[in-house]
């Protein structure tokens, strides 16, 4: 069987990496993705299991789905010209990925497959900081976390559950980490957008930090119960990215993470749960 050694979650700001270059290893994003990348390469995985929330760059609405796992050799991008962002070929742990996605089917998962995709910046951005040199396999979960109607957080938690017993069952010995990205409390180009001068916004940074102590204190069952799509959605209109650590916690239970920061200014969190 493979073995889970620890998960991290990050946020996705296509703005990062052209800020990062201008601002020097210093700046606070610098910082934060740096301390996450210190625990990624103390566990040195072969995988990484990233849950992610496509923005209509992978798939468009007329073929969106809720659950998707990507299933390939290979893939590449960005697919959505990020800025500052160098394209990537990024190998994608096949034989874990079709696991993945049987156990799914087997387990009551109307999971989609997609063979033929590339990445926009929700997984590009995070990888371009913890592992610019694309040496670890990725197996892609989609979640649809920003098109109405969401999935429930609980279903999500539940496919992380899900997940963490197809690895388990797999019988490679590899070592495979859990990534999740996304924000808790954002509003791109919306009616919450409260500046004229912004694309973007933090509508609720009560709900971010209500969400980051609930992460730190290893209160899943609050959080599954809090976490409704009324209330994600007040938090801006990609808030529903926090579907994506819901279903990371499915992975990995109510443990604490060994680090858990917020970026109030930016509406989400950097953290790392290890346990080796």
């Amino acid at each position: 069987m493979a073995d889970i050694v620890a998960a991290f979650g990050t946020p996705h700001t296509p703005l990062f990496p052209l800020q990062v270059t201008q601002e020097g290893p210093s700046s606070e994003t610098a910082q934060l993705f740096a301390t996450v990348r210190s625990h990624l390469e103390g566990v040195d995985p072969d995988v990484l299991v990233v849950f992610d929330s496509d923005h209509l760059n992978t798939f468009f609405l007329d073929n969106w789905p809720t659950f998707s796992v990507g299933v390939t050799d290979s893939t590449s991008g960005p697919n959505d010209g990020t800025p500052g962002l160098p394209r990537y070929e990024v190998s994608v742990a096949q034989p874990l990925a079709r696991a993945v996605y049987g156990h799914g089917i087997q387990s009551g998962f109307d999971l989609g497959l997609t063979q033929e995709f590339t990445l926009d910046h929700s997984i590009l951005v995070p990888l371009h900081f913890l592992t610019p040199a694309m040496q670890t396999a990725l197996v892609p979960i989609f979640i649809n976390g920003l098109v109405p109607p969401l999935p429930l957080a609980r279903r999500c938690f539940a496919l992380g559950q899900t997940v963490r017993q197809a690895i388990a069952r797999w019988s490679s010995h590899e070592r495979v980490a859990v990534l999740a990205t996304g924000s808790f409390s954002l509003e791109v180009s919306g009616p919450k957008v409260r500046s004229e001068n912004n694309l973007w916004d933090v509508p609720d940074r009560d709900w971010m930090h209500r969400v980051v102590s609930l992460l730190r204190a290893g209160q899943v069952e609050d959080l599954l119960s809090e976490a409704t799509e009324d209330r994600m959605l007040a938090a801006g209109n990609v808030a529903g990215e926090l579907l994506n650590w819901i279903a990371l916690l499915g992975v990995i239970g109510d443990r604490r993470p060994a680090f858990a920061e917020a970026q109030a200014s930016h509406g989400h969190a950097y953290a790392a749960w290890r346990w080796d």
